[in-house]
């Protein structure tokens, strides 16, 4: 960016409040490069440039008169498009969504108004959410920022590509298990998927109601405080929506990791690669150099966390898709009556993944196998959540790899389904627990691409998962800045 025009959202933020640069002046420096960049990478589904005119001109009208602009004033961002937007299409990048227009804005959608963004796109992503790479879209792949041979990521690989290529300061995403984590350590961003009910699901559409959580992709930790700090916070219309405050993030930041307990977990499956796990390796040193305490856990929830999310997730999204029907929402495929239509707009409406993900949850909550499968899944999923009680009695967070790797060719894991749902082996346990989660960029792993840590903490322990994660950042600019030196 030019030297007028920060980079981060809290920097923005505050010199549009000051006057220093206006919300119009932001918002033309992100567009342009979305102009100079997005045919190659396609982080968007669709660029809102009027709307975002528009809402820059009211902004930079507020600041004029002298009131109050919110804490994200002037902050571009970025939507993944299965949040609802008034009158915009949200598809969740599925032909049998179309261009429908929801009736009302995500909870999300409105507190980042609320608090002053402009939202300039909504982003592309695996269909209904299902995926690890961005490829599974009806609309085409979203490709990596860093080398465009490589996927960003998935599900949210738009909103992780956005934020890495300069086109938002602030993205939004969704983490069923692991798409917000997974794309941005493969993407270089911070990305948060906070306690399951801190931040509102309304107007998120559903792909696992009991796993799904939204958060942001930003630059810095810092910026990823404020933007939790702004949606979080309870919402009487969310039946899911913990009954407390918006977190408190930012004000715990600068407390260093001296006397954090900070967990390696011992029987971590293998599959990380050596670059990775060496940058974790880096990690814990790091730690323990700024004071914290580094104390070996076991925790097998993370050998069988896989097994039990390709139940649940699928039963729920089996359950959550049912009402695509060609009636209730989105295109519709005309047939003789109404069961031939129901197949035709299915078969035309949804893609390989998704097809394969309902067909596994249906057999799973199908009569004579609902207790052998997803009954047994659910019991695995408390023996998780027990697992990491255990360790979290022990530890305040725990490190591990966010992704085996570094991001890998496009077209390289598309026809192994396994392969691909491995690439969340690590992200995984904490969504069926319910626990916070974050990636914090740390160093380059092989070919010179982003490696990301992901820092685990207990539920509502929001704020001491970032405190770690500012104290590896801290250490990545101090190393450099070493470098620069």
């Amino acid at each position: 960016m030019s030297n007028e025009i920060p980079e981060q959202a809290t920097m923005i933020a505050e010199a549009v409040r000051f006057g220093t640069v206006s919300a119009s002046q932001v918002l033309e420096e992100h567009l342009a490069r979305i102009d100079t960049r997005e045919a190659e990478i396609h982080a968007f589904n669709l660029v809102l440039a009027d709307e975002a005119r528009e809402r820059a001109a009211e902004i930079d009208s507020i600041v004029a008169e002298g009131r109050d602009p919110g804490p994200l004033a002037g902050v571009p961002v970025a939507l993944k498009d299965n949040l609802c937007t008034r009158g915009i299409p949200t598809t969740c990048s599925s032909k049998i969504l179309g261009d429908w227009k929801p009736p009302y804005d995500a909870t999300v959608v409105k507190r980042l108004s609320e608090a002053g963004a402009v939202a300039v796109g909504k982003t592309n992503l695996d269909e209904f959410a299902m995926g690890s790479s961005t490829e599974n879209s009806a609309f085409g792949p979203t490709r990596n920022p860093h080398d465009t041979t490589r996927v960003p990521g998935g599900s949210s690989g738009g909103s992780a590509a956005a934020v890495a290529a300069g086109f938002a300061a602030i993205s939004l995403g969704s983490d069923t298990g692991g798409s917000i984590r997974q794309p941005a350590a493969l993407c270089g961003t911070v990305g948060v998927k906070p306690t399951y009910g801190a931040v509102s699901r309304l107007g998120l559409i559903a792909f696992g109601s009991s796993l799904d959580q939204i958060g942001p992709f930003t630059h810095t930790v810092d910026d990823a405080a404020l933007t939790l700090e702004a949606i979080s916070g309870h919402d009487p219309a969310d039946s899911t929506s913990i009954e407390r405050p918006p977190l408190d993030l930012r004000s715990k930041l600068m407390m260093g990791a001296a006397g954090l307990r900070v967990g390696r977990v011992t029987d971590l499956p293998a599959g990380a690669s050596p670059d990775v796990q060496q940058r974790l390796d880096e990690a814990f040193d790091a730690l323990a150099a700024a004071g914290a305490e580094i104390v070996d856990v076991e925790v097998p929830a993370f050998g069988y966390g896989l097994t039990a999310y390709y139940l649940i997730a699928p039963a729920e999204a089996s359950s959550n898709l049912a009402r695509f029907d060609g009636v209730r929402f989105g295109a519709r495929t005309s047939a003789p009556d109404t069961n031939q239509m129901y197949m035709a707009t299915r078969t035309d409406g949804f893609g390989a993944e998704v097809k394969r993900r309902i067909m596994l949850g249906t057999y799973a909550l199908s009569a004579g196998y609902q207790e052998a499968y997803y009954g047994r899944a659910q019991k695995v999923r408390r023996l998780i959540a027990n697992d990491f009680a255990a360790a979290y009695a022990n530890v305040d967070v725990i490190l591990t790899p966010a992704s085996p790797t570094v991001a890998f060719e496009v077209g390289d894991k598309a026809s192994d389904p396994l392969a691909m749902y491995l690439c969340d082996t690590y992200t995984i346990p904490s969504n069926l627990s319910g626990d916070p989660g974050m990636s914090v960029p740390f160093g380059t792993g092989d070919h010179g691409l982003p490696v990301g840590v992901q820092v685990l903490a207990p539920a509502l322990q929001d704020h001491t998962m970032f405190r770690a994660a500012a104290e590896l950042e801290r250490y990545v600019q101090s190393q450099q800045e070493g470098a620069l030196a």
